[in-house]
């Protein structure tokens, strides 16, 4: 089942992909938003309760439909499966800023793409140059493809399933959202949910990582996990942009390690991967061959798993 959920989300999301803005993403966003002012009291342990309540209830939920559903039709937890997949994975959900931007390039319409990489990073894009853009494009997709598509796959596969997807997105968008300073938000609430993410997003982060060394430049990805991922202030995001970087042979940038997150896609340009090649329009398709391949490789050995306990 774990198999045809999979795939079957990603051949629906393929025609009829969830906007950025959709009924159920902008209801928990409310429901963060909700949590934060009500328990944001400027302590730890008001971060840590917040964090639990936004994050623990949805996934209870999740998990205990899906127990109701097996217990009544293997085909309604099937298509609920199907549904939680399709509502937290794929491409689509941050593709057409990546795919406009690359159009943008191509036609040599800078304007275009310095406007849609600000709408899309909220960076100052205003004297950018061509290669500059390419390279936080490239940077912010290889993200992006790990947070919404490998990650997504990897919490689905462990035992609780539909609910592990679930507890990846949301505790992604509190890692991004409550990191983000302002006035009215205390620093607590974010570091605990950046803590948290940190050690949810640990193991998938390296699988997409060992996944593009190996449809990629295996030694280059290997070689710049090594020696560079260790630059940027969250090591996971490292890891993943530095093994990205190698397996298209490009170079993308790591700041220094004590910039934030939010900095990591707004740094400049000193302290490049010193492999590959400059990063160009080109290499954003590149990319979007790179990160096809790691998911026909993820979904051929999830096949395999899935005839394996078949047979078994």
């Amino acid at each position: 089942m774990t198999f045809f959920s999979v795939l079957l989300a990603l051949f629906f999301e393929q025609f009829h992909a969830l906007g950025r803005h959709n009924p159920v993403h902008a209801f928990f966003r409310r429901y963060a938003a909700f949590a934060e002012l009500k328990l944001d009291a400027g302590e730890a342990r008001h971060g840590r309760l917040a964090w639990w309540l936004v994050v623990l209830p949805p996934a209870v939920l999740v998990a205990l439909i899906h127990v109701a559903l097996l217990q009544t039709s293997f085909l309604l937890a099937a298509l609920w499966n199907i549904t939680m997949v399709y509502l937290t994975m794929g491409f689509r959900q941050f593709s057409h800023y990546f795919t406009n931007i690359h159009k943008a390039q191509d036609k040599d319409n800078l304007p275009a793409a310095r406007e849609l990489l600000a709408e899309w990073t909220g960076m100052d894009t205003t004297e950018m140059a061509a290669q500059d853009i390419a390279r936080h494009t490239l940077e912010r997709a290889i993200l992006a493809a790990h947070r919404h598509v490998f990650g997504v796959f990897f919490w689905f596969l462990v035992p609780i399933g539909p609910a592990g997807v679930v507890i990846y997105r949301i505790a992604g968008y509190l890692a991004r959202e409550w990191d983000k300073h302002t006035p009215e938000r205390s620093p607590t609430l974010g570091l605990f949910a950046q803590k948290a993410f940190h050690v949810i997003d640990w193991v998938p982060a390296r699988l997409t990582s060992i996944g593009f060394a190996i449809v990629g430049n295996f030694e280059d990805a290997v070689y710049a996990w090594r020696n560079y991922a260790s630059r940027w202030g969250d090591r996971s995001e490292g890891v993943l942009l530095a093994a990205g970087a190698g397996a298209l042979g490009v170079r993308l940038g790591p700041p220094q390690a004590e910039r934030s997150s939010e900095e990591v896609l707004a740094a400049g340009d000193d302290n490049l991967i010193e492999i590959g090649e400059e990063t160009s329009a080109r290499a954003l398709q590149s990319a979007v061959g790179l990160v096809w391949r790691a998911v026909i490789l993820w979904m051929l050995l999830l096949a395999m798993l899935s005839v394996a306990v078949w047979l078994g």
